[in-house]
């Protein structure tokens, strides 16, 4: 027979009484934590009548009045999307206008809308777009702190407002207190 080099243990076996004791401290510790309680957190309490912060809200662009002319008709806006894209904690709301003309293709703006703390009417404080370029927007989108879209244009003024005859993709984006165009402009023939 041989014999094991690790020597028998006493610890190794148990018996009814260090059971009993192990399920007493148990039982001790358990009653003094509850009598014994932390004070509650209060840093992330607000004080008394205190109101929970609002969410910051984008501008509206039906609240707007956008540097386009559009004579009797009304100004539409197509599309619009919202994100903090000056990093200030803020959403600014990016708007693709035209007049409401009813047929044709008008020419769409694209503005950056802001609205300051504390005040109810939106401002326009960028125009990426000016109608006065003759230019349709399509593939609007904001992702990342960026706008892009697809530009749809005419090559000369000999073509029909109907029928865009370049594409051109852009893509702006907040830099040194101004939207730059970061997308070279790449007219291609349509």
């Amino acid at each position: 027979m041989q014999q094991s080099a690790v020597p028998e243990l006493a610890h190794t076996h148990t018996s009814p009484i260090q059971w009993v004791a192990t399920a007493t401290a148990i039982a001790g510790v358990v009653a003094l934590s509850s009598v014994l309680q932390p004070d509650p957190a209060r840093a992330a309490q607000p004080g008394p009548g205190a109101k929970p912060a609002a969410a910051a809200v984008a501008p509206d662009p039906t609240a707007v009045d956008f540097p386009i002319t559009c004579g009797p008709a009304k100004v539409l806006v197509q599309k619009k999307a919202a994100e903090d894209l000056d990093g200030d904690g803020h959403p600014e709301t990016v708007a693709v206008v035209r007049c409401d003309a009813g047929s044709g293709t008008p020419p769409n703006g694209v503005y950056v809308l802001t609205q300051a703390e504390g005040t109810t009417k939106p401002r326009v404080v960028a125009t990426l777009v000016d109608p006065k370029d003759r230019l349709s927007v399509t593939d609007f989108a904001l992702r990342d702190g960026a706008v892009t879209a697809t530009l749809l244009g005419y090559s000369s003024s000999d073509v029909p407002s109907c029928c865009p005859d370049v594409k051109d993709r852009a893509k702006w984006q907040w830099k040194d207190g101004a939207f730059v165009r970061s997308t070279p402009s790449e007219a291609r023939s349509v």
